[in-house]
């Protein structure tokens, strides 16, 4: 199964069950900014414990491998869990939604993009920047981090909304990266 088709299945699983989602990582900096390979499927999920039997029975074992104990750890760790592709191997992370004011920010801004043919809910341009900056410092400095922010900054530019991204970028102490990538980027002015 390739990943495109999994994100699809793994999509229509979570709207059918109703368990709100949103898309993040480098396959939404690919779709905001420049596309690159990836092998990650990120996903943030908003769930609590009485809801790991809907999980379980949406992702059935003949066809995933998961585990209720480590859902329900994430859960109780605002952390993460990630469900296997039988089949393929393929992994998919699932991040719960922590109560922190940027991750509630990041989730109540969420929106829809049409990808290969089927509708998404994705992180904003300005949160998936947000979101590579803040990786890049956790992994003391990734280029590729920094690239996947700086393209999206690049291409969204004209749409982002600046003092968001400052006022955020401020609180999450990653100024000093989001004004270098602001002071790398090449701008194509009309």
């Amino acid at each position: 199964m390739s990943q495109q088709k999994l994100l699809k299945e793994v999509i229509d699983i979570l709207n059918k069950n109703k368990i709100p989602y949103m898309l993040t990582g480098s396959i939404v900096s690919s779709l905001q900014g420049e596309p690159r390979l990836t092998h990650d499927i990120d996903i943030i999920i908003m769930i609590v414990e009485k809801d790991i039997n809907k999980i379980s029975s949406a992702f059935p074992g003949e066809h995933y491998y998961l585990s209720e104990s480590t859902i329900k750890q994430a859960i109780r760790d605002k952390d993460q869990f990630n469900i296997i592709s039988i089949k393929e191997g393929d992994k998919i992370d699932f991040w719960i939604l922590t109560d922190k004011p940027f991750d509630k920010s990041r989730f109540s801004r969420r929106q829809k993009e049409n990808f290969l043919g089927f509708e998404i809910i994705v992180s904003s341009p300005e949160d998936t920047i947000l979101e590579k900056l803040y990786w890049s410092k956790l992994s003391g400095g990734s280029e590729k981090q920094l690239t996947d922010a700086l393209r999206v900054f690049e291409i969204q530019y004209e749409k982002l909304d600046i003092g968001y991204l400052k006022y955020w970028a401020d609180r999450l102490k990653i100024a000093v990266l989001l004004e270098k990538i602001i002071s790398k980027a090449e701008i194509m002015s009309e």
